[in-house]
């Protein structure tokens, strides 16, 4: 059953998926193209175990679906949007990492 959620609910979700490296990089991935399970951990050399707890989480997220191909199940983004907006946050990470505005940046290693 799909549910509304707020707004703060939504970034609070793609934050928790963009807090791990792994998942950042199936996120990435997957912003390239659809894959399977299998395809996904040899390309990121992970095992399928650890995998299949990322994509959980993903999916859990609301970041990824599954869609059934016979025998197998490909993973894909939710909305091909956030391939748009992953895009986006790389390149605004990137500008922002050259103009430091965190008066804290050199003490804390923020920013």
């Amino acid at each position: 059953m799909l549910t509304v959620v707020s707004d703060i609910d939504v970034l609070t979700r793609f934050g928790r998926a963009l807090a791990d490296p792994i998942r950042c990089r199936i996120l990435l991935a997957l912003r390239d193209a659809p894959a399977y399970p299998a395809d996904l951990a040899d390309t990121l050399g992970i095992s399928r175990t650890r995998l299949s707890n990322h994509l959980a989480c993903l999916r859990d997220c609301g970041l990824v679906v599954t869609v059934p191909d016979g025998r197998r199940t490909r993973y894909e983004l939710a909305d091909e949007r956030l391939g748009h907006a992953l895009d986006d946050l790389r390149t605004a990470v990137v500008a922002v990492e050259t103009d430091r505005t965190c008066v804290e940046a050199d003490d804390k290693g923020c920013c």
